[in-house]
């Protein structure tokens, strides 16, 4: 089984961005514990960064028939690209938002996300135990689809 984990805009810049609210972790190390996980899960996983909207488009369509759940943090584009939220209902595979932070603790243009209605779930505010837990979730709803 093959799970994509796809990190958005800005994740790129872990460990050195606003670390009082993302933390110290770069993003290589979320990566190797995600990697870690799927590893013990028997799942393969493919990882993607993307700061484009157009190329987090093209890895949600690319993945039709060939991945059985997404995990994906849409950073800020969580809170407006509809294209990436209509991406993923096209597709029709098992998703799950995930986010380091707590969103609806903070600014309140952050507290909408347009992707949640059309993910599987929504886990937030547990920094890198976040994606751990959408990656345990996914593949869970994937074993289920």
């Amino acid at each position: 089984m093959k799970i994509l984990l796809i990190h958005g805009p800005n994740l790129n810049l872990l460990g050195t961005r606003e670390t009082g609210v993302y933390g110290v972790q770069t993003l290589e190390s979320v990566n190797q514990r995600c990697s870690a996980l799927a590893n013990e899960l028997g799942v393969e996983l493919e990882i993607h960064q993307s700061n484009s909207e157009g190329g987090i488009i093209d890895l949600i369509q690319a993945a039709t028939n060939t991945v059985k759940g997404i995990v994906i943090n849409p950073g800020a584009y969580t809170h407006y690209s509809y294209a990436i939220r209509d991406a993923i209902a096209a597709v029709r595979i098992p998703t799950v938002e995930v986010h380091l932070s707590n969103i609806h603790a903070r600014e309140e243009f952050r507290h909408q996300s347009v992707i949640a209605p059309v993910a599987m779930g929504q886990i937030v505010g547990l920094g890198v135990n976040s994606y751990l837990l959408g990656l345990r979730a996914v593949v869970e709803l994937a074993k289920d689809a």
